[in-house]
């Protein structure tokens, strides 16, 4: 027998920020809104955190030996939201989440 439910059974969110403590705080406030909602939910989940690293000469010309070394670190979480509603995802909209975190919305069955 076929299921009778709707096809988007899950909604997973993808929150990527360059500072751990914005993460966090936007994952708590997260939470707390489908808390609120009374929503089944996982997570958030870590993901392993992505490092970009730079190595730059300092002078232009000469000094080959003499380097600076940069690096990029891309935190991320995930949350799954079981069987979401368009009242989680208009309440989820409204958020104000700072700047410099993204959060990535997909429909998954």
């Amino acid at each position: 027998m076929a299921k009778a439910e709707a096809p988007n059974e899950k909604m997973r969110l993808r929150i990527k920020s360059y500072d751990h403590r914005l993460l966090d705080n936007s994952c708590k406030q997260i939470v707390e809104t489908l808390q609120r909602q009374h929503v089944e939910m996982v997570g958030p989940i870590p993901l392993p955190t992505s490092f970009r690293r730079y190595t730059v000469n300092r002078s232009s010309f000469v000094h080959k030996d003499s380097r600076e070394q940069f690096e990029l670190r891309v935190h991320k979480r995930l949350i799954d939201i079981l069987k979401p509603s368009a009242k989680i995802i208009e309440s989820l909209s409204d958020l104000n989440l700072p700047a410099g975190v993204e959060v990535e919305i997909k429909a998954a069955s």
